[in-house]
């Protein structure tokens, strides 16, 4: 069963989700939801990732609440830039910030954070230097992105998966 289902909850996650974007079901969206469902959960399987060590569930759910509560606040920012409802000079800009994260599975959950969060983009990061370059919508000279970064997302993060 294992060889055939090695990651079921992935299996399900997929199939479900090609279900719920291609809807209504149709016979060939299920057959073909179910191609996807068990097909790339099998090449995962080849790839033999690690197991995740995730600690800390009070500071997942944490984590969470200002993670949706920053997009919120991030979505009406947004508006209001695009809208006009923000009057005076706005410029865009990149911010270098130096991170102590180095579990990869933190790395990719602050990859996502950042560039799911409207305003902010995960540009690039590099392993050498350990410094992430990001992209801000509404950037300004002393602007306290990279306190922000490592307080609300980066700290958490190595709490949950060191």
């Amino acid at each position: 069963m294992s060889r055939i289902l090695p990651y079921p909850l992935l299996s399900a996650a997929l199939t479900l989700t090609w279900l719920v974007l291609n809807a209504p079901p149709t016979p060939g969206n299920v057959l073909l939801a179910l191609l996807v469902g068990l097909t790339v959960p099998a090449v995962m399987g080849a790839l033999q990732p690690r197991p995740v060590r995730v600690r800390a569930p009070a500071t997942i759910v944490r984590l969470l609440g200002i993670v949706l509560y920053d997009m919120v606040r991030s979505n009406l920012d947004v508006a209001r830039v695009i809208l006009g409802l923000r009057r005076g000079e706005r410029r865009t800009g990149f911010v270098t910030v130096p991170l102590d994260l180095r579990e990869p599975y933190g790395l990719t959950v602050l990859a996502i954070i950042l560039t799911a969060t409207p305003g902010t983009l995960w540009v690039q990061y590099d392993s050498d230097t350990r410094c992430l370059l990001m992209h801000v919508l509404d950037y300004t000279e002393g602007s306290d992105w990279e306190r922000r970064v490592k307080d609300r997302y980066e700290r958490p993060l190595m709490e949950i998966f060191s």
